[in-house]
Parts: C-alpha cells; sequence; structure tokens
C-alpha cells in the first residue's frame, strides 16, 4: 500500500467522522438535561479519542513524510491545514469539551461546538478533496 492511499484512507475516515460529528453527535447535545450530558459527555469524548487521535497523528506523520519527499502544492497546503486544524481542536475545541466535563459549560456551550465546529467540517472536508485529487492526478 503506497503513502498516497494511506494518506487518502485517512483523510476520508476523518471527513467521515466529522460530518457524523458535525450533523449528528454535536446536534444530539442539546436534548441532554445539564447533569445527563455531562455524565454521556464524559464517556463519549474518551471513547472518541481512542478515534480521533490516533487519525490526528497518523495524517500529522504521513503529511510529513509526504512533505519530506516532496515539497509541492499539495504537501504544503496539506500540512498548513492540518496544522490550522489541529490548532483550532486544541485551543477551541477541547476547552468547550472540557467545560462540559468538569460540569462548567460556557453559555451555549452546545450550539457553539456545532457552528465552531462548521470550520473543521470544512477544512477536513478541503483536505480530504485535495488528497483524492492528488491521487488521481498521479
Amino acid at each position: 500500500m503506497t503513502l498516497e492511499i494511506i494518506r487518502l484512507l485517512i483523510d476520508f475516515g476523518f471527513v467521515v467522522l466529522i460530518w457524523a460529528v458535525q450533523l449528528v453527535i454535536y446536534p444530539s447535545f442539546v436534548y441532554y438535561t445539564k447533569a445527563r450530558l455531562v455524565e454521556w459527555h464524559r464517556s463519549y469524548t474518551k471513547r472518541v479519542t481512542y478515534i480521533v487521535l490516533p487519525l490526528m497523528f497518523s495524517q500529522l506523520i504521513v503529511c510529513t513524510i509526504q512533505l519530506w519527499q516532496t515539497v509541492n502544492w499539495y504537501t504544503c497546503l496539506s500540512l498548513i491545514l492540518i496544522l490550522i486544524l489541529w490548532f483550532l481542536t486544541f485551543r477551541v475545541f477541547v476547552p468547550l469539551h472540557f467545560s462540559i466535563d468538569h460540569n462548567r459549560p460556557v453559555e451555549n456551550v452546545c450550539e457553539k461546538l456545532v457552528t465552531k465546529n462548521w470550520s473543521r467540517t470544512v477544512l477536513w472536508t478541503v483536505l480530504f478533496l485535495i488528497s483524492l485529487l492528488n491521487f488521481l492526478w498521479n
């Protein structure tokens, strides 16, 4: 299996995951009472981390290897998008999730997750599309 196929599979995994989060998981948070949300959310974040972190690290590692092998528009743009996604995830979303886990949700936290997550949804979709284009062109 080539590095390009591995990268395409990782990016596809993310695009499926982020759309499920955007359209199903985050919107469902508003249907929980505050106490039930905290209880469910602690379980959810622990479980989803087993999926998200390996994907994030794999995506970053594969992209870095690709950049090391070939510097072009695809590898440079990919790394920039991945770094933006890491920044958004750890600077915006992790604090929002922590606020729920510690039973100190910021005002309208569920709505903020849905609204702010559109940026990651678009970026991971774009990342997948450029990986698909790069794969088809090569």
